[in-house]
């Protein structure tokens, strides 16, 4: 009984990150030219591990600058640093990590 409360639990935590990513990340990231994993992309290339690179994204969430953005200097000029985000800090983390399974490549390159 204590396993299957353990599973629905952990169930319900990954659908909760899910939603979390998709509604307040998602949403947005589709209206720009790039697609959402390019920016992952970015972050991993500058920053390599997922520790790093969900600091710098956290950082940058909290408190976008331009200077904290992997972004090129047109696409910044082209489009803005983004507004801060209205997601709590817990959420910012639980949509972080729901964004570094999906796009991680640690484990998938072969």
């Amino acid at each position: 009984m204590v396993k299957k409360i353990v599973i629905v639990l952990s169930l319900s935590a990954v659908l909760l990150n899910a939603d979390i990513y998709k509604t307040n990340c998602v949403s947005c990231h589709n209206k720009l030219p790039v697609s959402i994993d390019k920016y992952f992309y970015r972050y991993l290339l500058k920053y390599s591990s997922e520790t790093d690179v969900k600091k710098a994204m956290y950082s940058y969430l909290v408190s976008p600058s331009k200077d904290k953005s992997v972004m090129g200097e047109s696409f910044i000029n082209r489009f803005g640093v983004k507004k801060k985000s209205s997601l709590s800090h817990a959420d910012i983390k639980k949509a972080l990590n729901r964004y570094w399974e999906i796009y991680k490549v640690f484990g998938k390159l072969k």
